[in-house]
């Protein structure tokens, strides 16, 4: 959470008992100051977030959001496990406080991480950057990638944390279940997109930590300085195969909207921000990696779930369990057939 990341009053449809959190917090937190102030940072389509302020110390409370939700989704305890396990690793996260299942606390299920200062980009073609800064901060987005897919998952103690092995397979029936789940009509190219997909999994096989939405919005720099501090929002987090989290990050470069990620309009020669293929040259350099076969799918694989995402998140706001007015697309429409049309689109094109 930073400067980009602005607060304000806790949205009515996510308020809770501070007083109860204010007790948590002293029996469970060993600097903890009391005199505790609640604010809600803007976002949170997902798990709604939250800065807590105590005397001089101030921590990020992230909790699953209130009303029914699918079992699958908002899984704040694999986020903080996650987070915890790579604390000791090249991959910079924040440091985990606590965590609680007890839904007498605030209503669901939270954990509590340390504050950091810095800065997200919301706008992926950073605008007001120099070009020299815009390639740092690519290239910092990119090595980290490669690092976190370069941890020994057994080794940090994330045995159980998914099942290597027949990651796409997998991920196509989850997300297929999930955009099924959600009570809405269904969407024509989402179904002839769930009946395509299976026909073009790759055979490689790989098997790292997968981050799950590996994308700029996701991770924090450092406030004055092109160094990237946090990878954040690991709800999505799993042992899968590093080149989905590839793939999602290279979305940018096919998607229209600002709203999802753009570098539409982006002059590659003059702005600093690389192409995809030296997006992908420099982490194949990184990791070592050959070449990479079915890049197509891989891409139209991770608007997939990026599609199934938006219906989710589109039925939530129909709900009224989300405080975003235009989340995925507006109140009153989804973006998930436009993104399905994508993918298809990727998925064939020659």
């Amino acid at each position: 959470m930073s400067e980009g990341s602005p607060t304000g009053p806790v949205s009515a449809v996510h308020r809770f008992d501070e007083a109860r959190l204010d007790r948590w917090l002293a029996a469970n937190l060993l600097e903890y100051a009391g005199d505790l102030q609640v604010s809600q940072f803007a976002g949170g389509a997902s798990n709604p977030t939250f800065l807590l302020a105590s005397g001089d110390r101030r921590y990020v409370l992230r909790k699953k959001p209130p009303g029914v939700l699918l079992s699958s989704a908002h899984q704040v305890d694999r986020e903080y496990r996650v987070m915890a396990a790579l604390r000791d690793t090249g991959v910079p996260v924040p440091v985990m406080r606590g965590i609680c299942d007890d839904p007498e606390v605030v209503g669901t299920g939270f954990y509590v991480m340390d504050y950091l200062e810095g800065r997200i980009f919301r706008d992926a073609r950073l605008p007001g950057l120099p070009p020299a800064e815009r390639t740092a901060i690519y290239d910092q987005l990119n090595a980290v990638l490669a690092t976190l897919h370069g941890v020994d998952w057994q080794a940090v103690g994330l045995e159980g944390f998914g099942r290597p092995g027949n990651y796409f397979e997998r991920q196509i029936a989850r997300w297929t279940r999930q955009y099924r789940e959600t009570p809405l009509p269904p969407v024509p190219a989402m179904e002839t997109l769930i009946e395509q997909l299976p026909l073009h999994i790759p055979s490689d096989d790989s098997v790292t930590i997968a981050h799950g939405d590996y994308r700029l919005e996701n991770v924090m720099f450092h406030p004055t300085e092109p160094r990237l501090i946090a990878v954040l929002d690991w709800e999505l987090s799993t042992i899968g195969h590093p080149l989905a989290d590839l793939a999602y990050s290279a979305f940018l470069w096919h998607s229209d909207s600002p709203g999802w990620g753009t570098l539409d309009g982006v002059d590659f020669a003059t702005s600093g921000i690389p192409t995809e293929q030296e997006w992908i040259d420099a982490y194949r350099a990184r990791t070592g990696r050959g070449p990479i076969e079915g890049w197509n799918f891989l891409i139209a694989f991770s608007v997939f779930r990026l599609a199934s995402i938006s219906h989710g998140v589109h039925a939530r706001a129909l709900a009224g369990n989300t405080p975003i007015a235009q989340a995925a697309g507006g109140p009153t429409e989804s973006g998930t057939g436009h993104l399905a049309d994508i993918a298809l689109r990727l998925l064939h094109r020659s």
